[in-house]
């Protein structure tokens, strides 16, 4: 059977981590999550004191890209990889709001997406791979046979966000989240380097008023009948 790359782009919080982990599940692919990719590069810089509310050295941070090493260990009991910066297992730290409020201004720079697509490029050369971010359809994978772009209210986006972190004990309000998510999709529409956009061949999925399991199901169609139509 003919093994295909699936590009899966779109906004923050509209669980496009969650249906790729299924997808790649599903089809025995190898998931790449390049979102966790720019969050352990922000975990970094927010480490190393070089960037808050008010500042952002990113000078330094491209002066120190090369002390960055980013690695994916499969967690057998949990069923899909970790993140680890350097080593460390940086998993739980780097889902965050506050993470979330800086990775948009670190994954603008483009010293930094370089680093980072270029690993990517590897990590997907052999196919079979299913990774889910901004700009894997237009700038990592621009040739990638099934191309979706995930979309959902702001909204919509918030509630579900909001509800994970609470879950997980986080303790944040709505309107925070709210406004993060607002914030993000701002900046990551407008910067100058790879800004969000849907490619030209993508499938828009608005999954607003889709339960998980008819977004899975799917998608999954949608993957099974490109790569039927590759034999």
């Amino acid at each position: 059977m003919n093994k295909i790359t699936i590009a899966i782009d779109g906004f923050s919080s509209t669980g496009k981590s969650t249906v790729a982990k299924q997808l790649a599940k599903a089809l025995g692919y190898v998931y790449v999550d390049t979102g966790a990719m720019y969050r352990a590069v922000t975990f970094y810089t927010m480490q190393n004191g070089l960037i808050s509310k008010d500042d952002f050295n990113s000078e330094a941070l491209i002066y120190q890209l090369p002390n960055i090493n980013i690695s994916f260990k499969f967690n057998e009991s949990l069923g899909f990889a970790e993140v680890y910066l350097n080593d460390v297992n940086i998993e739980k730290q780097i889902r965050t709001l506050e993470v979330s409020s800086y990775v948009s201004k670190v994954a603008a720079i483009s010293e930094v997406r370089l680093k980072l697509v270029e690993q990517q490029q590897k990590l997907g050369q052999n196919k079979g791979v299913v990774m889910d971010g901004r700009d894997i359809g237009t700038v990592v994978f621009p040739e990638a046979e099934l191309k979706l772009f995930m979309t959902a209210s702001a909204k919509t986006r918030a509630e579900r966000r909001f509800q994970e972190l609470i879950e997980r004990g986080d303790k944040v309000e709505y309107k925070d989240v709210l406004k993060n998510v607002e914030e993000r999709d701002y900046i990551d529409s407008n910067r100058e380097d790879s800004p969000l956009v849907k490619a030209k061949d993508a499938i828009e999925i608005d999954n607003s008023h889709m339960t998980l399991d008819e977004q899975f199901n799917k998608i999954l169609q949608l993957a099974k009948m490109t790569i039927e139509d590759l034999e």
